[in-house]
Formats: structure tokens, sequence, C-alpha cells
């Protein structure tokens, strides 16, 4: 019971899993690689009523993963059956989970007075379309949440107030109390690269920053078919 008449709005399962291939799968022979990677690029996609998975391809951005995957899902059952077909196939035994982000959405507790409806809009994820993704976990240090509210509030309308310079750029921000390593889970979205890379800059200067323990490693990674990540790499 949360103590309310009002029923609890469903939230999602998120997990953002980086892979890197093994070398080693260079060596076989043609055939065999030609068959694993049909075999890869056929995995069952996620049920549209269990959530949905998107692809992104990390090659030649990040030195310890090739791809991504981005799985949004109602429930854990979904995540843990994706791995398992991962897994199963003669390409699975082959790939390091290199990192894994686990985290769920909710409401968030602040007010975002530029955009009232952004609240609601946290407990269900709708991916953009844009061409970059950039993945991090984020840890803020205990004192943060020592704070008083209306404090904590009037560090996040500054932090707000710089985030919506950057119109190009959109954020999804999950929460991974209790669940992983991290207190959140950030991804952004864009086609334009360099707006993300000045957000994040001028962020820097914005005092709510100096309450940040950890925001690494940071996955930067091109929205892109499994069958072109696999192109790539084989």
């Amino acid at each position: 019971m949360n103590g309310s008449s009002t029923p609890p709005l469903p939230r999602q399962w998120i997990r953002f899993a980086a892979y890197k291939l093994d070398p080693a799968f260079h060596r076989l022979g043609s055939e065999e690689r030609i068959a694993a990677r049909e075999e890869f690029a056929q995995l069952a996609p996620v049920a549209p009523e269990e959530g949905q998975r998107l692809t992104y391809s990390c090659v030649g951005l990040r030195g310890d993963c090739d791809f991504m995957f981005w799985t949004i899902a109602w429930d854990a059952s979904t995540l843990q059956k994706q791995q398992a077909a991962i897994n199963h196939t003669r390409l699975g035994a082959y790939l390091t989970v290199a990192h894994s982000f686990l985290s769920m959405t909710k409401r968030s507790i602040y007010i975002d007075k530029l955009d009232p409806h952004h609240t609601e809009s946290r407990t269900c994820i709708v991916p953009g379309k844009g061409k970059y993704i950039f993945v991090y976990p984020f840890v803020k240090t205990r004192k943060w949440y020592l704070l008083p509210m209306d404090k904590r509030q009037e560090y996040m309308d500054d932090h707000i107030r710089v985030g919506n310079k950057y119109p190009s750029v959109k954020l999804n921000t999950t929460y991974s109390f209790g669940l992983d390593d991290q207190d959140f889970v950030v991804a952004f979205e864009t086609d334009v690269a360099q707006d993300f890379l000045d957000l994040v800059m001028e962020l820097r200067s914005t005092e709510a920053s100096e309450f940040t323990v950890r925001d690494t490693p940071i996955l930067t990674a091109v929205r892109m078919e499994m069958k072109d990540i696999l192109a790539q790499l084989m």
C-alpha cells in the first residue's frame, strides 16, 4: 500500500547493456562467422506488449565495447529473457558484457517549472529518434540528500534552466536506488553531438554539480540496425 487512494502509475524496467566481441571470433572460418552473424541478426525483438529494444553501435567510439542494447520493459523477466537469448547464440559465446546499467522509471520529486508535464512523462520512457546517445551512471553525495527540499529544488531550477537552452538534446532520467551501483542512469539523445558537449560543459558550472560523486563511464553510441552493427564487426 502507498497510503493513497490513487493507484500508482506503472513503472518500466530499463537496462543499458554494452557488449564487447572477443577477437577470437575473427579466427573462425568464414562460414561459421557468417552463420553466427545471421543467427544473431535474427534475435527475436521484444514483444510490443513487453516493451522495446533499441540497438546502438559503439564501434570506433569506445575501446571497451562494440555495441549496446537499450531495453525498456514492463517486467524484469523481459530483460532476463533477452540476455538468455543472447547467451544461447553462437555469437554469444564470444561476447562479454562490458557495461550493464539497471534502473526503473518513477515520477521526479522536482518540479520542472518550464515543462509542468515533464514529471508525469518520466514514468514512461518514450525514446526519441536521435542519431547519437550518451549514457552514463550518476551518483550524488549523501550530503545532497540531506539538504532541505526547497534548497535542492533551487539547485535543480538552475540545472533545468541550462538543459532547456539545448532543445536538440532529449534527456531520459531513470532511477537505480537499491537496484544497481548508481543512483540514476541518464541517457541523452540528439542529432547534434556538439550541443550535448556544450550542455555538459555548462552544467559543470552549476552549483548542483558540486554534489556529484561519479558520472562515468560515459557510453557514446550511434543508433543503428543490428545487421549494420554486425557488418561493422565482421
